[in-house]
């Protein structure tokens, strides 16, 4: 007798394989720009491209967890997603408060403007459908 294995929900029907692309384009974004600037310039501004290279990172995490799917991987995309929103906002304020504690844009500065607010509403929409997800049935 084999035992079965039940398969985790998923989290990417719907509106969640469009927020799975969105976070596959940012870490591709915020990942090969951080390395290409840590790589040749770490010097000029080694806050903002270590920001960077978190935020890829941070991407990088949530896009895997939306992809694995289940309970424990929901609850880490919700952490991830609310640690990334804290981020945002924080290295957002901090760039617009004291522009001169950073010698060049981070994915997070401005509140992700240079990427088109992407970065603040990505971590809002992933985490009010996470939320919306677990509650509807399958």
């Amino acid at each position: 007798m084999t035992a079965v294995q039940d398969k985790p929900a998923r989290l990417i029907s719907g509106p969640g394989i469009v927020l799975v692309w969105f976070y596959g384009v940012m870490v591709v974004g915020a990942v090969s720009r951080s390395a290409y600037q840590i790589a040749t310039d770490f010097d000029r501004a080694p806050l903002s491209y270590t920001l960077s290279a978190v935020a890829g990172l941070v991407y990088g995490f949530i896009t895997y967890s939306l992809v694995r799917g289940g309970d424990t991987a929901r609850r880490a995309a919700q952490f991830c997603c609310a640690a990334e929103l804290a981020g945002v906002l924080i290295v957002g304020t901090w760039t617009l408060i004291e522009p001169s504690a950073f010698h060049d844009s981070t994915v997070w500065s401005g509140y992700g403007m240079g990427y088109v607010f992407i970065p603040v509403l990505l971590p809002l929409s992933a985490l009010y459908w996470l939320r919306r997800s677990r509650t509807a049935k399958p």
